[in-house]
């Protein structure tokens, strides 16, 4: 899916963003002595009276007169829990738990606002996105995700309020941002001929996780920062982490930025992106204004026909081995099958061979190169019609092959229309008067948490 047309599809979506550690130790000045950040009057030694801990909080939180029990929090706590795996520790925990709140401090305001404004989600409304939730994201239906949420210590409730909060936002957007975002024709114009300059260089998809910062609170959010990306490293599911954890509006397509070219990122990020193979994982970035957790999801050349975009027809065959097959066994017969596979020519042939060793056969017209695990994306991708890659799988697993019957090559890249280009203008956009947006709300609010 392309940034614009995720871009259409979402109405310019903004995640909820988090308030990161806003109670962190204030950073050495960075000015002249005895200045204060932001313009504030605070003494260079201050003397604190009474113990405050802003991460020792009581079961209930009330957001200008709403509860946020305690039950709210662990429930959410769950669903990141399951996102990792369940690899957190006791100590992360805890740190998960705070942004956690202050997510759902900012989710409650969001729905609060839109009942202000008469813009009510209707349940019928969250339990139909629930149900495509349902069924897109996890393969099962409304009852099997019931009972999957239960079964890891989260609700139905948790995640259906965690979806009204994002349609209540989604509309808030639309009615008090969307229409003052304005993009000029030559703007998009101007911006459409930078592209068409830069066939053939590479361009980047690319998932972030953005956590804001300043002087005041930037060491906090660095180690928080460091600890996600060693959560990522270990298992955690990128786009679960982007949709708890990120501030930028892109949270609620798992962070995914599109297709993007050098030059349209920050630097520091472009430095990044343009040493890394997809699947890799770098971060944290400082950028202006907090930090980045950057993704390579895949890359390709600007405005050219993609080999991986190929469309094939494929015959996949595979043989078993039974239980109690040693080593040597195995490779004994797979290197029999190897062997035999070489003399395919043509998937006609493909029956005959897969009988002699009791292989099982199974045909695909329509698989994307792109689809293909990455390993064999470039071995099936060299081969002529009616050759065989060369055997691979496990013991375990079995051992297979796969036959290219036939290839449909992709036609050359299109240009880039107006419509795209100017949606991903007025994103970027929308994005920056969302988190001011936000920010209004958070400063307006009233928030008791019961110390």
């Amino acid at each position: 899916m392309t940034s614009a047309t995720r871009f259409r599809s979402l109405s310019r979506l903004a995640l909820i963003p988090l308030a990161l550690f806003a109670l962190a130790p204030t950073a050495p000045l960075s000015a002249q002595e005895g200045a204060s950040p932001g313009g504030l009057n605070l003494p260079e030694n201050p003397q604190i009276f009474g113990k405050q801990d802003p991460n020792n909080r009581k079961a209930m939180v009330v957001v200008n007169g709403e509860v946020i029990t305690g039950t709210d929090i662990d429930q959410r706590v769950a669903l990141v829990v399951a996102a990792s795996g369940g690899k957190i520790g006791p100590e992360e925990l805890d740190r998960v738990r705070v942004q956690v709140l202050r997510n759902l401090v900012d989710e409650t305001l969001q729905i609060q606002e839109a009942k202000s404004q008469d813009l009510k989600v209707e349940d019928e409304e969250v339990d139909s996105s629930y149900d495509r939730v349902a069924r897109q994201n996890f393969g099962q239906d409304p009852k099997a995700l019931d009972a999957y949420l239960t079964k890891i210590g989260s609700s139905s409730n948790s995640l259906k309020r965690q979806i009204r909060g994002e349609m209540s936002w989604q509309r808030l957007l639309r009615r008090n941002v969307t229409p003052f975002v304005n993009v000029s024709d030559d703007e998009v114009r101007e911006t459409i001929k930078r592209q068409e300059a830069a066939k053939g260089t590479e361009e980047y998809r690319v998932g972030e996780i953005f956590l804001s910062a300043n002087s005041e609170n930037r060491e906090a959010v660095l180690q928080n920062a460091q600890k996600i990306v060693e959560q990522l490293k270990n298992g955690g599911n990128f786009v679960a982490y982007a949709r708890q954890f990120s501030e930028a509006s892109t949270a609620v397509v798992g962070g995914d930025l599109g297709f993007v070219r050098l030059g349209v990122l920050p630097q520091e990020i472009d430095q990044a992106i343009a040493t890394l193979e997809p699947g890799q994982l770098v971060g944290p970035i400082e950028i202006r204004g907090g930090f980045s957790i950057i993704l390579l999801i895949d890359k390709r050349k600007v405005l050219t026909a993609d080999p991986r975009d190929a469309v094939l027809s494929l015959k996949q065959v595979l043989i078993q081995f039974p239980a109690g097959t040693t080593e040597p066994q195995a490779r004994e017969r797979a290197n029999a099958f190897a062997e035999a596979t070489k003399g395919i020519r043509g998937c006609g042939t493909v029956e005959p061979v897969a009988k002699q060793f009791g292989a099982e056969v199974v045909a695909s017209d329509q698989v994307k190169a792109r689809d293909l695990p990455a390993a064999l994306q470039n071995m099936v991708l060299a081969l002529n019609v009616g050759e065989a890659t060369q055997p691979f799988g496990s013991i375990k697993d079995g051992v297979s092959v796969l036959v290219l019957c036939g290839r449909d090559d992709p036609q050359a890249a299109g240009g880039p229309t107006f419509e795209s280009v100017e949606e991903q203008i007025l994103e970027e956009r929308t994005n920056k008067r969302s988190q001011a947006y936000l920010r209004d709300l958070r400063r307006d609010a009233v928030i008791d948490y019961g110390n």
